[in-house]
């Protein structure tokens, strides 16, 4: 996949399929949209994934930059769904000031060359979102591009959104974070080495410290599994500040997997959170965390040994 950045200055030499839109968590309702985009791309076309970097309510405040997928995530599953093309188009003073009509005519049409454009029925662009998918149906006939609207995707009577999944990842319910999202939310990273605690209490974990951006489920305790080298690993994870050892208040994503002893130092990997168990919580000592410990991950063997994950 092609990734276009930085820069307002580009050229496609191709007729493409566009697909505009945010895409945080690239749920199941953003995969809907995509699906149209792809099989224009049997017809010939470029595939294209057209983004704001940052998006525009980050940029205009409206938001926190906390994300349910972060930059290079939503990269690696745009190349994983095969798309061709993705496009982050700065955001600026200047380029949110570009009228809804310039949008499309000259960079949609004349920098893209887009013969195809899907859209949510809550697209907006231009300047202050003004342009809609009316405005795109309007200069269609003009422009010489096709236009359809993908309708929203729903679960259990609700629109699946970005808000949708932000609200269950922040409960903790990891369960319908998975249906909205068609697969479970996780974190990619490099292992890092940590206190060496779990090691020196027989227990070793993996441990992850997620960037800045990334939206943190509670802290606290989650059955989870680890991919790494096309192998799926059952575990538990630990995401907090593990307070009984630690006072660096920095946040951490613990995992011990049963069974293994690799040398995962400097492997990237994914974790990916199952199920909550508990809250995370400050112990008097060492050892009451340790019995803790050994209890959670025996109630995580059983688990896995149930779900057959």
């Amino acid at each position: 996949m092609e990734i276009i950045c930085d820069t307002t200055e580009f050229q496609l030499k191709k007729k493409s399929a566009v697909a505009i839109g945010k895409f945080d968590g690239l749920h199941r309702g953003h995969r809907q949209l995509l699906s149209h985009i792809l099989r224009q791309k049997e017809q010939g076309m470029c595939s294209v994934v057209f983004t704001f970097y940052p998006s525009a309510s980050v940029f205009f405040g409206q938001t926190s930059a906390n994300e349910l997928t972060t930059r290079d995530e939503k990269r690696k599953l745009f190349q994983e769904m095969g798309i061709d093309l993705l496009i982050e188009f700065p955001l600026n003073q200047n380029t949110a000031a570009i009228s809804p009509e310039d949008f499309v005519r000259k960079i949609l049409v004349e920098q893209m060359k887009a013969g195809y454009i899907g859209a949510g029925t809550d697209l907006s662009f231009g300047y202050r979102g003004k342009g809609d998918k009316n405005l795109l149906i309007q200069m269609s006939e003009e422009l010489g591009y096709q236009v359809q609207i993908i309708d929203k995707v729903y679960y259990k009577d609700r629109e699946i959104s970005s808000t949708y999944v932000r609200e269950m990842v922040e409960m903790g319910d990891m369960i319908t974070a998975k249906e909205l999202l068609g697969r479970y939310y996780g974190f990619e990273g490099r292992v890092r080495e940590g206190n060496r605690l779990g090691r020196r209490l027989g227990m070793p974990t993996l441990n992850l410290y997620p960037v800045t951006e990334k939206l943190l489920p509670p802290k606290g305790v989650y059955f989870s599994r680890v991919l790494y080298e096309n192998c799926i690993y059952p575990g538990i994870t630990n995401i907090g500040e593990k307070p009984t050892v630690n006072r660096s208040g920095t946040v951490s994503v613990e995992t011990y997997l049963y069974d293994f002893d690799k040398d995962m130092y400097g492997k990237e990997i994914v974790t990916e959170l199952l199920q909550f168990k508990r809250a995370e919580k400050r112990f008097e000592n060492v050892q009451e965390l340790k019995l803790q410990m050994e209890k959670d991950i025996e109630e995580g063997r059983n688990y896995h040994k149930v779900q057959k994950l």
